[in-house]
């Protein structure tokens, strides 16, 4: 694809033939320096996705600093302390299209420090870029933003070996970067791995190829990123899950000439329901029907993941903030314990009994205790350390969960959106880690519905 055609596809808008387009999120991430937000820069540059003033103001800000070009890496960078210390600290959003392809990309932070936003970024992205210096080849932090990236569910790797320019884009250096992470990949759960030199500042193989690459076959990264597989309608992987709907409000708004009833106001979290259809309330494991589903623009024949709605049952029953309505054919478990695998995110150590934590499960929100690890990854060696005693920052481990209410959860494999949950400090309301469902606890009774 040539750039004016990128041109021509960027330029109508959001269209209905822009919306009908295939969506495909995906985060950037590396160690310090790698040169993330100079990629990004250059990928929505180069696609014709930034506006003409924001182009002047890069070009006014290249100049006053004696450069005679911008500044790419300051696309995304939104924070004044991201410019003033050249890093990215939080996760920067932006979206462009292409004639094939929508695409919205998550710029997550490189620094150890700011490994909470990656994670924030990843559990939304569909595949992960990551980034390698050639001058540097692969550092211990990008193999833990890797190793992030796996946990969470991605299973599409780019591994693109940057500035290439810097090192006389050579190949043997290319192959070498690429030889040793195929043995660390073989040992995690992509099903996707394609590896790809690029210059961001030059821009060889970002958008376009470029002359420097002569010996290189594959696709840019632009064409990687188009030929990636993307989840079916909704855009995200478990949008094949059977119906969840947490209940984030209940309403009891009347239309005007009708009378007032109870509506359960949320979002569809995977899968779809129509009028008729029988469904259960969750944990109560009261069943009804649906009557009819609402939404700002009138009443729909059907809802799907991810549209906000409200539902109206058949039965009078009692349902509250927290509740989840789902497919009778296919409910969750409901259990107060289970096992998860939690990424670690606050200065401070898992604390097993001293410290009160609560858990943000879908819109719930309840007090938990954690057992002791049943192991800690080692993100270098993915060796399981069965020794650790706690989770410290950027740690990923294995815990059991046991939570004060019972929560109606999925295995997060099967679906994210039932499968995961943040941890909160209940003294300080800091989030302090976040987690992925694997299953029901060893010795945890059976579900309480059934």
């Amino acid at each position: 694809m040539t750039t004016t055609e990128i041109a021509v596809a960027n330029a109508g808008g959001d269209t209905l033939e822009s919306q009908s387009k295939d969506l495909l999120r995906f985060i950037t991430a590396g160690s310090v320096d790698d040169g993330k937000s100079t990629l990004i820069g250059r990928l929505l540059h180069d696609t014709k996705a930034l506006m003409e003033d924001h182009i002047d103001a890069l070009t006014r800000a290249a100049a006053r600093h004696g450069l005679s070009e911008p500044d790419l890496s300051h696309v995304t960078d939104g924070l004044q302390g991201e410019r003033e210390q050249g890093i990215t600290i939080d996760v920067a959003y932006r979206s462009f299209e292409t004639a094939r392809r929508r695409f919205i990309i998550a710029d997550t932070p490189g620094h150890e420090q700011y490994t909470r936003n990656m994670v924030t970024g990843a559990t939304n992205a569909d595949v992960a870029v990551v980034l390698v210096d050639a001058c540097k080849y692969w550092l211990p932090q990008s193999r833990h933003h890797a190793c992030i990236a796996d946990t969470v569910g991605i299973r599409q790797l780019i591994v693109a070996v940057n500035k290439m320019d810097l090192i006389g884009y050579c190949e043997e250096a290319f192959a070498h970067i690429r030889d040793e992470f195929l043995d660390f990949a073989t040992r995690l759960h992509f099903t996707r791995v394609t590896f790809i030199p690029v210059s961001a500042l030059k821009g060889d193989m970002v958008v376009e190829r470029g002359g420097h690459l002569p010996w290189y076959e594959g696709p840019t990264l632009l064409q990687a990123l188009e030929q990636a597989d993307v989840p079916k309608a909704g855009g995200r992987s478990d949008d094949g899950a059977p119906f969840r709907f947490p209940v984030q409000w209940v309403s009891r708004a009347a239309a005007p000439g009708r009378v007032a009833r109870r509506g359960y106001m949320g979002r569809v979290a995977s899968g779809a329901v129509a009028p008729g259809d029988e469904v259960m309330v969750l944990p109560s494991g009261r069943r009804t029907h649906i009557d009819e589903i609402d939404t700002h623009d009138g009443v729909l024949a059907r809802a799907q993941a991810p549209q906000s709605v409200t539902l109206y049952l058949e039965d009078d029953i009692d349902v509250a903030r927290g509740d989840m309505i789902v497919a009778l054919a296919a409910p969750p478990a409901v259990t107060n314990t289970f096992v998860a695998t939690v990424c670690w995110l606050s200065t401070e150590p898992m604390s097993l009994r001293r410290r009160r934590y609560l858990i943000k499960h879908g819109t719930k929100t309840v007090s938990a205790l954690f057992s002791r690890p049943s192991y800690r990854l080692d993100v270098t060696t993915l060796a399981r350390d069965t020794l650790a005693t706690t989770l410290a920052m950027n740690d990923i481990g294995c815990v059991e969960v046991r939570v004060q209410d019972p929560l109606p959860w999925d295995a997060y494999d099967v679906n994210r959106a039932t499968g995961s949950f943040i941890i909160i400090d209940a003294l300080t309301h800091d989030t302090v880690g976040a987690g992925m469902i694997e299953g029901p606890a060893p010795d945890a009774p059976e579900a309480l519905v059934s």
